[in-house]
């Protein structure tokens, strides 16, 4: 029989149970905890769950720092879950300063016309955020039609070289800088034709998730909120459904405010998190993006861990046994 586990298909013998699994994966004795469809196993009655065609565990382990827990973008793996832009900061100083306390590996950066005439000495955004140091991902942000979105990526991917990572945003209106969804998949089914590696900016609905999903995006990028608002995120059941129907990587991506927004992100199953208004618009930026690097750390950490369910009434942590009144 076929069951799961951390996300990989894995074949299975007629009566097992969890305790068999755990030795044939040589975890034994280790210091994991158990997910089976959902439900936390206590550890001393692993051996009383026989497996089903089907099933789903999640086995973790408790790690520090989100150290060896990479996740997948186009072939490649990143250690920082936090993505972060490059827009609204005083000056390109500030720029680097924010970009590396954040610890960021993948930094978003907007396509625009040059400034004809400008002086040859002015600094240029890519001198301070080095594509021999980041993964440079063009986004394109203010594109209002799948046309303009498709010819800024492609622009974008001359500019770097032949890059082929891209952040995908085809805007409806500038009041709420919502997706326009039919747009994104006229734009998204062509930048994957065109063999393009499509990260994509979508509204929280699992159904265009998926969609974007069946298209052919490498990731698939939901808002908490609007756009620049900082309101967190308002709808987490469907962002825990999108991440639990994904096989590719679920980013939040518009309306994070500060460290906690990002950590339920993380907790909620997330792959990563990306943000630029958070940072750049804090009273000091520097520091939130220190903050924000420490907020999706203790998420992820939160989420491997396994949170205690949620009880209605007290559970006392003392035991009982042995008072002497």
């Amino acid at each position: 029989m076929k069951i799961t586990v951390n996300g990989s298909a894995r074949e299975c013998a007629e009566q097992s149970t969890v305790a068999t699994l755990i030795s044939e994966l040589e975890l034994t004795g280790k210091k994991i905890a158990v997910e089976l469809n959902q439900e936390i196993l206590p550890y001393d009655q692993y051996g009383e769950y026989k497996l089903q065609d089907g099933d789903r565990l999640e086995i973790v382990h408790a790690i520090g720092g989100g150290q060896d827990d990479t996740f997948v973008i186009a072939g490649k793996a990143y250690r920082s879950r936090l993505l972060v832009g490059t827009g609204k900061y005083k000056d390109l100083e500030e720029t680097r300063l924010a970009t590396e306390a954040s610890g960021a590996e993948i930094v978003t950066v907007a396509i625009r016309r040059t400034n004809i005439g400008q002086n040859k000495d002015e600094p240029n955004l890519l001198d301070v955020i080095s594509p021999d140091k980041y993964t440079i991902l063009p986004n394109t942000a203010g594109c209002y039609t799948a046309e303009e979105a498709v010819r800024t990526c492609r622009l974008g991917r001359e500019l770097l070289g032949g890059h082929k990572l891209v952040k995908l945003e085809v805007l409806a209106d500038p009041k709420t800088l919502f997706p326009d969804v039919a747009q994104t998949y006229i734009a998204a089914e062509q930048l994957v034709k065109d063999g393009f590696d499509v990260m994509v900016y979508t509204n929280d609905d699992p159904v265009a998730a998926k969609r974007l999903e069946e298209i052919g995006c490498v990731a698939v990028m939901p808002l908490a909120a609007p756009i620049g608002s900082g309101l967190g995120i308002r709808n987490p059941y469907n962002i825990l459904t999108i991440v639990e129907n994904a096989k590719v990587p679920i980013l939040v991506d518009a309306g994070v405010g500060t460290a906690s927004d990002a950590a339920i992100a993380m907790e909620l199953g997330c792959d990563g998190v990306l943000m630029n208004t958070a940072i750049a618009a804090a009273k000091n930026p520097v520091l939130m993006a220190s903050a924000m690097k420490k907020g999706i750390e203790a998420g992820r950490e939160a989420f491997l861990a396994g949170r205690m369910p949620k009880k209605r009434f007290a559970s006392a942590s003392s035991p009982l046994e042995g008072l002497f009144f």
